[in-house]
C-alpha cells in the first residue's frame, strides 16, 4: 500500500541512520520499525500490574536514632566517612 506520512526530523534521522547502517532500503527499515513498535505495544498491555508487599522491619537496633539520617550514618560508618 502506498501512503504519505510526515515524519518528525529526529525520527527520520534515526530511520535514515538505521538504513545506512544495515544497508536496507528506507522503506524496509520503516516497516520493520512499525512492526516492532506495534508488537511491543500489544505486549505492554498484557503485563500485570506491579504490586508491593508490605514487610515489617525486623531487628531494628534500639540504640540508633532513625529520624536523623546524617547522624545515623555517622553512628554506623563513623564521622570521617567519605560522602
Amino acid at each position: 500500500m502506498r501512503t504519505t506520512i510526515t515524519l518528525e526530523d529526529d525520527v527520520a534521522a534515526k530511520l535514515s541512520a538505521e538504513a545506512r547502517k544495515t544497508g536496507k532500503p528506507f522503506k524496509q527499515v520503516v516497516n520493520e520499525a512499525l512492526r516492532t513498535g506495534l508488537a511491543a505495544k500489544g505486549k505492554a498491555r498484557a503485563l500485570t500490574p506491579f504490586k508491593i508487599e508490605k514487610r515489617e522491619l525486623v531487628a531494628l537496633r534500639t540504640d540508633l536514632n532513625y529520624d536523623k539520617v546524617e547522624e545515623l550514618f555517622d553512628q554506623l560508618d563513623g564521622v570521617g566517612r567519605v560522602r
